[in-house]
């Protein structure tokens, strides 16, 4: 697939685009042209901006228009070329060469109506065929679709930028903390690649006993522990919704034992850090252990493939777990890290601008010090990382399940003759490869100063730079207070909080930043923004970013999509699942805004900037 998708873009390059030939005499008036596609494997490691229009109706899944400018979506859609999903009209003509279809062709891509805006309403969308490719206008009422079972439709028909922010909008939550304890709002947004999306997140503040609260030097009405996840998944969600309903619950009991044996000594205010981050890994270690190596004796007692369909899902599967634990009693963030998501904090500079510091660290293959680590417990084995993943499979040096990686080979062989289990690995020599451990870093938060933190899974980050979305965050910020004046409700109260008058991003960019290796990589292992090599993003600051979301993570996600460039945005979420997933991953983003808030005790939903006004689960 990777090498059909080159030849296809080099191709769209090299012929000009007053030569490609217009299509389409029958309904469609096509506003591209053809493109014969090889059938190849792999993935395309390159594509180009296609365009959208912005007119035709808001609706979930008609009514949208497009049209495809010079290097358009034949990298894209290549791939659904190379899959065979062929989308036509059922007796229409081919608009490559004007013939009719067959009967055989007829059976082959019929479709079924669904019903679209009135007759007139000329909408557009990509028309993928065997070996051609056409962009053209539906002057009817039918989107192009194709019936893929009783209860739906899959359609391919371009969103428009009202659509796409509907999808953008969907499933973005914002919460107000009036607990006066230093955390003021978080925004949380997700946009799903894979379907389901395999992402996950959790938050949850936690008043602590009131004994605990005494004994460690808080006052008033004592102090709250204040949690953020977001989790990554890979092959499958199951491990994310796992952590999703449990991680912060095994956390919370470890630092809960912690903080009481710290009570036998009265010299101490509150348990030490190293303490505390022993405690963060001993509940993400005692987790893991229960997915992986408690399900397999629960599954060889019941002797079920019924009890093993359920409790190994989570032991197959795998996810990478970011988790922010916040006392605010002593005012510190402690960041724990397994695998490759990322947290970066926004503090003001003597210069007015935000300066981006990094709380955690990818873990994965590429990563030397992960590397030499894995190394070094492996000594011997050549391929414990090859190409930059674990015995050349996994990214992710630390992830939770991924259980192939930490099973015997006897458990492995026994599980798939039995039950569900995988092949393992031939590579497999000395389990267990991979670790749940986090790396945790603790941070003093200034809640006077502004400070914020976005958390996000890699999707963001293979988008943006760390100063990229630090300098969106003050962006998005400088907005928010400066449309305060003209309202009076909780929302502007807290962004007065932020106010300083910027222009541009208002960030200071480090030299560190720009010292790139090979692979998305830099030379110490983290991320780049290969995405934007990838979808051959240019121009500077200002001809890139938007500020149109109440939503501050919804703002870090639009922008990391395209921005301004409403053409990226639209055709980068008009992609399906699977094919979406080769140009962009999902995303989870969380931003956490710290400081002296009003004390009103509750945590309220921000209903403007929230999908659903309906009811939440409490957050307390």
């Amino acid at each position: 697939m990777r090498r059909a998708a080159v030849i296809a873009f080099r191709t769209a390059r090299l012929v000009p685009s007053r030569n490609l030939a217009l299509r389409a005499k029958s309904n469609f008036q096509s506003s591209s042209y053809v493109l014969g596609v090889r059938h190849a494997s792999g993935q395309p490691n390159t594509t180009s901006k296609a365009g959208v229009s912005s007119t035709g109706a808001a609706t979930s899944k008609s009514g949208s228009s497009m049209y495809v400018r010079r290097f358009s979506v034949v990298a894209v859609i290549s791939s659904l070329v190379g899959y065979g999903a062929w989308y036509t009209y059922k007796g229409r003509t081919d608009l490559s060469n004007g013939a009719p279809f067959s009967a055989a062709q007829q059976r082959d891509y019929a479709t079924s109506p669904v019903p679209g805006p009135a007759g007139g309403v000329e909408r557009k969308a990509v028309i993928v065929g065997p070996d051609s490719l056409y962009t053209g206008a539906i002057s009817g009422g039918e989107p192009i679709s194709k019936q893929i079972d009783d209860a739906g439709r899959q359609v391919l028909e371009m969103l428009t930028p009202e659509q796409a922010t509907q999808v953008l909008r969907r499933n973005e939550e914002s919460y107000f903390v009036g607990r006066g304890k230093g955390v003021v709002r978080y925004d949380v947004v997700q946009i799903p690649s894979n379907n389901p999306i395999e992402d996950d997140h959790s938050e949850k503040i936690i008043e602590i006993p009131q004994a605990l609260a005494t004994a460690t030097g808080a006052r008033g009405s004592g102090s709250d522990w204040m949690f953020w996840g977001v989790f990554d998944g890979h092959s499958g969600w199951t491990t994310s919704a796992k952590l999703r309903q449990v991680l912060i619950s095994f956390v919370a009991r470890e630092l809960n034992n912690t903080y009481k044996a710290s009570l036998a000594d009265p010299s101490l205010t509150s348990p030490t850090t190293e303490e505390i981050e022993a405690a963060i890994k001993t509940g993400f270690t005692r987790l893991d252990d229960e997915i992986v190596h408690d399900s397999v004796e629960k599954v060889l007692k019941a002797n079920s493939k019924v009890a093993a369909a359920e409790l190994l899902a989570p032991a197959l599967s795998g996810s990478c777990a970011l988790l922010s634990f916040y006392d605010s009693n002593t005012k510190l963030l402690h960041v724990a890290c397994t695998g490759d998501s990322r947290a970066v904090l926004g503090r003001r500079g003597e210069s007015g601008k935000w300066v981006a510091t990094p709380l955690s660290v990818d873990q994965t293959g590429s990563n030397p010090d992960e590397e030499a680590r894995m190394r070094k417990q492996h000594p011997g084995e050549e391929n414990v990382i090859r190409n930059g993943r674990v015995l050349g499979g996994l990214e992710p040096s630390r992830a939770f399940g991924d259980a192939s990686y930490k099973w015997t080979r006897e458990v492995s062989e026994r599980l798939k003759q039995s039950f569900f289990g995988r092949t393992p690995s031939q590579l497999l020599r000395t389990p267990p490869y991979v670790t749940a451990e986090p790396v945790v870093t603790t941070t003093k938060i200034e809640p006077s100063k502004g400070d914020f933190v976005v958390m996000a899974t890699d999707g963001l980050w293979e988008m943006l730079t760390n100063e990229e979305v630090v300098g969106l965050v003050g962006q998005w910020l400088e907005s928010q207070s400066s449309s305060s004046s003209t309202s009076s409700n909780s929302g502007s109260s807290w962004a007065k909080l932020f106010s300083s008058q910027q222009k541009g991003l208002p960030v200071e960019h480090s030299e560190k930043d720009n010292g790139n290796g090979k692979g998305g990589k830099k030379k110490d292992g983290q991320k780049t923004p290969i995405r934007q090599q990838q979808w051959g993003v240019k121009g500077g600051e200002n001809e890139r970013f938007v500020v149109v979301d109440k939503n501050a993570a919804t703002h870090l996600v639009r922008n990391a999509l395209g921005g301004k460039d409403q053409d990226m945005v639209c055709a980068l979420l008009t992609l399906p699942a699977p094919y979406s997933r080769r140009y962009r991953d999902d995303l989870t983003v969380e931003v956490i805004f710290f400081g002296e808030g009003e004390k009103s005790g509750d945590v309220v939903l921000n209903k403007e900037a929230s999908a659903s006004a309906g009811d939440v689960k409490a957050k307390l």
